[in-house]
């Protein structure tokens, strides 16, 4: 069963990496969506797929790349809308 989820990264998470890494996080587990940094500092990703799969994206999220240094991620749940067709890096 899919699951679709908006998660919202804080910390020092812009300028490390952070949207590549979760792009190929996102790729290798099977998701669909995008990431993306967002006006104040934050990363937005959204991503969509199998429910264990995105467990495990959330979880790396928690910790992100080397470099980054994640304070908070905050994961809200949406209806699934298969409107993604890859996972892409979004300006």
């Amino acid at each position: 069963m899919a699951r679709r989820v908006h998660v919202v990264v804080s910390g020092i998470v812009q300028g490390v990496g952070f949207r590549m890494y979760a792009q190929r996080q996102a790729r290798a587990l099977g998701l669909y969506g995008y990431v993306r940094n967002l006006a104040f500092g934050e990363v937005e990703l959204v991503a969509e797929g199998d429910r264990d799969a995105v467990e495990r994206l959330i979880a790396w999220a928690r910790v992100g790349p080397p470099s980054a240094d994640v304070n908070e991620v905050r994961v809200t749940d949406e209806p699934s809308t298969e409107e993604f067709t890859g996972f892409d890096i979004r300006a």
